[in-house]
C-alpha cells in the first residue's frame, strides 16, 4: 500500500493557510456558466478518514453526465494534511484528493464535491479550492447548511431558496432534490453559474436525496480506507 506524503511547503499552521486560501480565492472565476447539464462527464469527490493512524482516502468517480453510469474510479491513501480547523478543512484532504484526481485516464468534467464552494465564512471551500488548483468547473453540494441561513423551500422536487449569508448575499441555494426530503445545500465551485449548479445537482439526483456522484464516492473511499487499514502494520 502507497501512503502519499504531504507535499513540500503545505501550510502547517492556520495563519499559513488562510494566507494561502485568500491568495487562491483571488484567482476564482464565477462569470461562466459551465459545462450544460447532461453532458460530458461528472466527477464525484469524497474523504473517509481514520484520525487514529491519521490517514484519510479520497474517491474519484467519474460518471457519464446523461446516463450516470460509472466510467472510472480511483482512490488514494494519504497522511491527513493539516489539524482540525473550521473553515480551512480543505488543507487535511486536498493532497490525497488531488492524487486520486490526477489517476484518473478519463477527463473529470464537472467536479462535484461533497461540501461547500463559495458557500464559506471566507468564501472559498473545498468545491473552490479544487476548481482553482485544477482549473476544471466545480460545485460543491453539502448536507448541512454550515453558518448561513435560508427559507425552507416548497416540498416539491427542483424548489430551492436562497442561502444567504449574514450580508444578505446569495452565497448558494436549498435545493429540494426529492419531493418531501431535506434539501441539500448547493454552492459554486469555480466556473459555474449557480442555476447550472442547481440544474446539474438535480440531474444527479434522480432517486435520492444526495446526488449519485457523492453516494458513488462515498462508498468508494470507505473501501478504500477499509483496505488500507488493512494492510497497514
Amino acid at each position: 500500500m502507497t501512503i502519499i506524503d504531504i507535499p513540500a511547503g503545505w501550510p502547517t499552521d492556520e495563519a499559513a493557510a488562510r494566507a494561502l486560501q485568500r491568495e487562491l480565492r483571488g484567482r476564482l472565476v464565477l462569470d461562466e456558466p459551465g459545462p450544460e447539464p447532461g453532458t460530458g462527464h461528472v466527477t464525484g469527490l469524497d474523504v473517509a478518514y481514520d484520525d487514529e493512524r491519521d490517514l484519510v482516502a479520497a474517491a474519484a468517480v467519474v460518471l457519464d453526465a446523461r446516463t450516470l453510469d460509472v466510467v472510472e474510479e480511483a482512490t488514494a491513501v494519504g497522511r491527513v494534511s493539516f489539524p482540525y480547523v473550521p473553515g480551512l478543512l480543505a488543507f487535511r484532504e486536498i493532497p490525497t484528493v488531488l492524487a486520486a484526481l490526477d489517476s484518473l485516464a478519463a477527463d473529470p468534467g464537472l467536479l462535484v464535491c461533497d461540501g461547500y464552494g463559495i458557500a464559506h465564512p471566507r468564501g472559498f471551500g473545498l468545491a473552490s479550492h479544487l476548481g482553482v488548483l485544477t482549473g476544471l468547473p466545480s460545485i460543491g453540494v453539502a448536507k448541512n447548511p454550515f453558518t448561513f441561513t435560508y427559507d425552507r423551500p416548497g416540498a416539491a422536487r427542483g424548489d430551492f431558496s436562497p442561502l444567504l449569508a449574514d450580508e444578505g448575499e446569495e452565497v448558494g441555494r436549498a435545493l429540494r432534490t426529492q419531493s418531501g426530503v431535506k434539501p441539500v445545500f448547493v454552492s459554486v465551485g469555480h466556473r459555474v453559474s449557480l442555476p447550472r449548479a442547481c440544474a446539474h445537482t438535480l440531474l444527479l439526483a434522480p432517486r435520492y436525496r444526495i446526488p449519485e456522484t457523492t453516494r458513488h464516492a462515498d462508498s468508494l473511499c470507505r473501501r478504500a480506507l477499509t483496505k488500507a487499514l488493512g494492510a497497514a502494520p
